[in-house]
C-alpha cells in the first residue's frame, strides 16, 4: 500500500519561504514511482504545481517557475517542494501525489497521479 504524508505548510507573509516535504512509501522502491504537487485553493479546481520523474527530470506550473523547486531524496524516500517568493496566490491546500505504476511522469493533471496525500496547508499574508 502506498502512503504519503506531507509536512512543512504554515503561514508566512508574501515574499517568504517554505519548504514542504512528504514521506513516501510503498510496496517497491519508491525511487521508481512518478511523483508531483498538487494545490487546491477554496473555490477552484486542483492544479498540477510540478512533478518529477524517477530519472529526476522535473516540470513545472508556468505560475510556479522559477519561485518553487521539486526535489527527491530516494534515500529517505521523501518528496519536497522549496517554495520562494510566495505570494497570497499561492495560498492553497497542497497535496503530495504519486503514480507508482510509471518512471517517467505522464503528465501533470490529477488523473496522471493515483495515490495521494492528506495535505498540507499553506497561507501566504499580503
Amino acid at each position: 500500500q502506498v502512503q504519503l504524508v506531507e509536512s512543512g505548510g504554515g503561514s508566512v507573509p508574501a515574499g517568504g519561504s517554505l519548504k514542504l516535504s512528504c514521506a513516501v512509501s510503498g510496496y517497491y522502491s519508491t525511487r521508481y514511482y512518478c511523483l508531483g504537487w498538487f494545490r487546491q485553493a477554496p473555490g477552484k479546481e486542483r492544479e498540477g504545481v510540478a512533478r518529477i520523474d524517477a530519472g529526476g527530470s522535473d516540470s513545472y506550473a508556468d505560475s510556479v517557475k522559477g519561485r518553487f523547486t521539486i526535489s527527491r531524496d530516494n534515500a529517505k524516500n521523501t518528496l519536497y517542494l522549496q517554495m520562494n517568493s510566495l505570494k497570497p496566490e499561492d495560498t492553497a491546500m497542497y497535496y503530495c501525489a504519486a503514480n507508482p505504476w510509471r518512471t517517467i511522469c505522464s503528465g501533470s493533471t490529477s488523473t496522471d497521479f493515483n495515490r495521494w496525500g492528506q495535505g498540507t496547508q499553506v497561507t501566504v499574508s499580503s
